[in-house]
């Protein structure tokens, strides 16, 4: 949507107009019949178009065009040119969307202020529509770990390419900040950003919200694929895509066109295609849930999203940056966490992943009271917290556990906590919990507890073949 295009049976006007818009700096295409126009403009959408009323030879006339173009391409302009002006015709055109009427002979600079116009009401439209449908959102990454960097680093490359990108990982790890990413970094940052959330739109639903309907009675409503036009369209939770749905849109990446429900015409987008999901695709393709073309086309770039919990490094930072965000937009108290509540944060079990720690944070942050630090004992409790009599709550299966047997198991939870807090490091193990590092390790060989290297980091684990000491 960069040119000019220019629709008058006579050769000889519309080379001129042309040959003045060219000496403007306008690119330009022409068409001599309704034919061509209808060709030229489901090839390329122009950012405006002049258009004769009267054409000889065609299928269509001027108005026939006129209709067409703002029903399939509202946000082009068309101005109207016609050597048989009238007032009704004039009238007729702009009731029709026509942007203005100019009656030939033209005067040329009646005509190019007229263009000038034009482009600018457009640009300022298609900016404004922009805008409002970006559903603009923040896209800061936040984290130092080992794993966030890996992420990171496969997030920036994918930045400088057009690929199709699959974001896997839990609920809540952060998929759509890693998809806004990888779309306010790359060349189509000025486009829209649309987001669909598969598992939330009602099956019998899904194809008119996703390619738009098309009716005489409420003409034509766009459907997500068309607001994304140019842009980015994101796919959160792709596995819950309607089987019958899922076959349309392979067509939509194959052929980068599509028809809206109860249409008839082509809609041509240009659109790239970020993915999410927490589901094994694997297990639903051989379920025949998930059609497995669709996966390789969309599974161009696979990229994992780590849990919160192969992240524990980034739970300080990110709990800072939710206080600072939190006293920005609600003006919420400015407090930081202490260095006890840091680390039980950092020790406790997040299946909600980020999400839940935002949660949390804002939930502490309305509640508390005062401005000091966030202490311990703000955050919700847990079978493992203390008491304020100093007693430690024991929970009911390590209570019912002979002396020995407890202690192991106390010891092997509170090491493996503590190492994948400090993200596999044992040497900052160590100094936390008050030990040698040769030490250490013979403690965690005689607990069964070993590291392995996953998402970019060390994490620790029981090894289930290993010869517990005892």
């Amino acid at each position: 949507m960069s040119d000019i295009l220019i629709v008058d049976d006579e050769r000889d006007i519309r080379e001129l107009i042309s040959d003045i818009l060219q000496d403007e700096g306008y690119a330009t295409r022409l068409a001599g019949n309704s034919d061509d126009a209808v060709a030229a403009i489901n090839a390329e959408p122009p950012a405006l178009m002049i258009l004769d009323i009267w054409l000889k030879d065609s299928q269509m006339d001027g108005i026939d065009i006129l209709k067409k173009v703002k029903r399939d391409n509202p946000d082009v302009p068309v101005v109207i040119i016609s050597g048989h002006g009238n007032i009704e015709i004039a009238v007729a055109a702009i009731k029709q969307g026509a942007y203005d009427f100019i009656e030939k002979p033209f005067n040329i600079d009646q005509l190019l202020v007229v263009i000038r116009r034009a482009m600018e009401t457009s640009r300022l439209r298609r900016e404004n529509l922009n805008l409002k449908r970006r559903d603009v959102a923040n896209t800061d990454m936040i984290g130092v770990s080992t794993a966030f960097k890996t992420l990171m680093g496969q997030l920036d490359k994918v930045t400088k390419s057009n690929g199709r990108v699959m974001l896997r990982g839990p609920a809540g790890s952060g998929k759509e900040i890693a998809a806004r990413y990888i779309h306010s970094n790359s060349a189509r940052a000025s486009a829209p950003f649309v987001t669909i959330n598969c598992a939330s739109v009602a099956p019998d639903r899904m194809e008119e919200v996703l390619f738009g309907s098309e009716s005489a009675g409420n003409g034509v409503e766009p459907g997500l694929l068309e607001q994304a036009h140019g842009g980015v369209i994101f796919f959160d939770e792709v596995a819950d895509l309607p089987l019958g749905t899922q076959s349309k849109i392979l067509r939509v990446l194959v052929d980068q066109q599509f028809t809206r429900v109860g249409g008839h015409d082509k809609v041509r987008v240009d659109l790239r295609v970020v993915s999410s999901t927490n589901k094994d695709l694997d297990a639903a393709i051989k379920n025949d849930t998930f059609r497995e073309e669709l996966f390789h086309r969309l599974n161009v770039v696979p990229i994992t999203v780590p849990s919160l919990e192969e992240r524990r490094e980034d739970i300080p930072v990110l709990a800072a940056h939710f206080i600072a965000d939190f006293n920005a937009s609600q003006g919420l108290p400015l407090r930081k966490f202490s260095d006890d509540a840091v680390a039980l944060l950092q020790t406790m079990i997040w299946p909600g992943n980020v999400r839940q720690l935002k949660n949390l944070v804002e939930r502490v942050l309305i509640l508390g009271d005062g401005t000091g630090p966030i202490e311990a004992r703000e955050l919700p409790g847990e079978d493992e917290n203390t008491e304020e009599d100093g007693r430690v709550v024991l929970s009911g299966a390590l209570a019912t556990l002979p002396l020995r047997e407890a202690r192991e198991a106390f010891e092997r939870e509170y090491l493996l906590t503590q190492i994948n807090r400090f993200g596999g490091n044992i040497s900052r193990t160590a100094n936390f919990v008050g030990m040698e590092r040769s030490a250490l390790h013979r403690k965690l060989k005689s607990l069964g507890v070993v590291t392995s290297a996953k998402s970019g980091m060390r994490i620790a684990h029981v090894d289930e073949d290993a010869e517990i000491d005892g």
